[in-house]
């Protein structure tokens, strides 16, 4: 039986907090976080309207321990005296006691459910107290952040995800509190995209339809970094799937909105139906891929590979009701112009349209046309993004947190400094943390990582193992090429 394929955002219910509203026919919210230390009143307040300034309609502030807890209520104080519109959310992960603090004073509080207890009754305090003020609650999971319980059952898989949400939304469902929106966020785009898809068929299975909120964990910085964030939050977007969003930068926290700004009006521009004639074996929460070639790039194109343009401005269905559509399996090169001549619009936009294919399996290389750009610039944002689609590594993969209240090290300036030493090697991922909150899950598909473990100071990884901790942060990178060397993964630059 034929179907058509079109953009239709999914419905979800309206949630509100703080004078926002999401879900529902509310435009997508897009949100940033600070990475001031949030027991500094001053500086705190200033970036969060410093991101409110730049166009974010939420802004979130961590709250890791009691001083940070006791800052939001003189934070919201002069927000509100300053006339501030953002809704204002606490990211909580350890401390149940620290969420029900937040929850006093600010607008939407966020729990990890992967370290939030939920013996003792904690978080249905937690609930009342979000229904007596009217917060809203985020259930944020994390790849590599899942309970033990749950990784012993699930593995570190998508699945896992989705159960650790399902667990703490059928709680809320029970305590009859429904302001509540979920996040499932990783740094590996196919592991976010399938997670998001799987917790849209779990909630509606069981009548669920809280709205979601995107992002790609950890993506680093650069076009590389708005190229991966593109990849993961298009996919979704391409399938209806989100009410919020945040692009996570190891930069400037107010840098993030605009990118956040320009992808949802990318999508919002999507139009035409597209007819599929007949069923195929593609899966949306599986990666299937339709043919065995090699992942290329435009200047790599053989005879085998069979090039399919889209002229329309929903070039995601048509390419996909092309492909769908075909009678063959020869390997497939999505090409698309595009006429801007700034090299960060022309590589998010072509990570918004053709992503989703690329996760999905259904195409196998990309050729952006884009005649205002060099042509080397191009080959290498070809590169960038099929690795953040997780079918070709080309250069060095740096997991990297966009920093916040809780970084123990200038990120930003360190991040610069082992690109600039490693960005040579192939094939290799390493993970940069500013902290043991998330680092160690979160960098959870890294070869390696650089953690701060207190101020100064870094502790390095090999996967999951600790290799050297407290390590002062003038000699961690010597360290962590010795043990790259070691490893038999060192090769000098040519």
């Amino acid at each position: 039986m034929a179907t058509t394929l079109k953009y239709l955002r999914r419905k979800a219910r309206e949630v509100s907090f703080g004078g926002v509203s999401i879900g529902a026919n509310h435009p997508i919210a897009v949100q940033s976080m600070t990475n001031t230390p949030t027991a500094d009143v001053e500086a705190s307040v200033a970036q969060t309207e410093r991101i409110a300034a730049a166009g974010a309609e939420i802004v979130r502030l961590t709250a890791q321990g009691k001083k940070e807890g006791e800052a939001l209520g003189p934070i919201m104080e002069r927000l509100k005296a300053d006339g501030n519109k953002a809704a204002i959310v606490a990211d909580i992960h350890f401390t149940p006691e620290i969420a029900m603090m937040a929850a006093e004073v600010v607008d939407k509080v966020r729990i990890n459910p992967g370290n939030f207890r939920t013996s003792n009754g904690e978080l249905e305090r937690l609930i009342e107290i979000c229904r007596r003020r009217g917060v809203a609650l985020r259930i944020g999971v994390n790849h590599g952040s899942l309970a033990k319980r749950i990784f012993d059952e699930y593995g570190d898989t998508p699945e896992g995800m989705v159960a650790s949400a399902m667990e703490f939304l059928r709680m809320c469902r029970s305590a009859e509190f429904h302001d509540v929106v979920v996040s499932m966020k990783s740094s590996n785009t196919r592991v976010m995209v399938h997670a998001y898809r799987l917790l849209v068929e779990a909630m509606e299975r069981e009548n669920m339809d809280y709205p979601l909120h995107l992002g790609v964990t950890e993506a680093g910085d650069g076009i590389e970094g708005r190229i991966k964030s593109a990849v993961g939050i298009g996919a979704l977007l391409s399938d209806g799937i989100g009410d919020t969003l945040r692009v996570s930068l190891t930069e400037d926290p107010e840098k993030e909105v605009p990118v956040g700004r320009l992808i949802v009006d990318h999508i919002a521009k999507r139009n035409g139906e597209f007819e599929v004639a007949a069923s195929d074996d593609y899966s949306p929460t599986e990666f299937k891929p339709r043919t065995a070639a090699k992942p290329i790039t435009h200047s790599e194109i053989t005879d085998e590979y069979v090039v399919v343009d889209a002229v329309s401005n929903n070039p995601t269905h048509e390419w996909r009701a092309a492909i769908l559509n075909r009678q063959d399996r020869l390997p497939v090169v999505l090409r698309r112009s595009y006429e801007e001549s700034d090299p960060e619009r022309v590589g998010i936009f072509a990570a918004l349209d053709m992503g989703q294919l690329l996760i999905d399996g259904l195409a196998d290389g990309v050729w952006i046309d884009a005649p205002a750009l060099n042509e080397a610039v191009i080959e290498d944002m070809e590169l960038m993004l099929l690795q953040a689609s997780r079918l070709r590594f080309s250069r060095t993969e740096y997991i990297a947190c966009p920093s916040c209240g809780r970084t123990l090290y200038d990120i930003q300036s360190t991040l610069a400094t082992i690109k600039a030493r490693t960005s040579h090697l192939k094939d290799l991922k390493i993970g940069v943390m500013g902290c043991i909150v998330n680092g160690p899950g979160e960098m959870a598909d890294a070869d390696y990582g650089y953690v701060g473990s207190s101020p100064e100071h870094i502790t390095l990884y090999r996967g999951r193992e600790v290799v050297e901790r407290n390590i002062h942060q003038s000699e961690a990178l010597d360290h962590l090429i010795e043990i790259i060397k070691r490893d038999g993964r060192w090769h000098d630059p040519k």
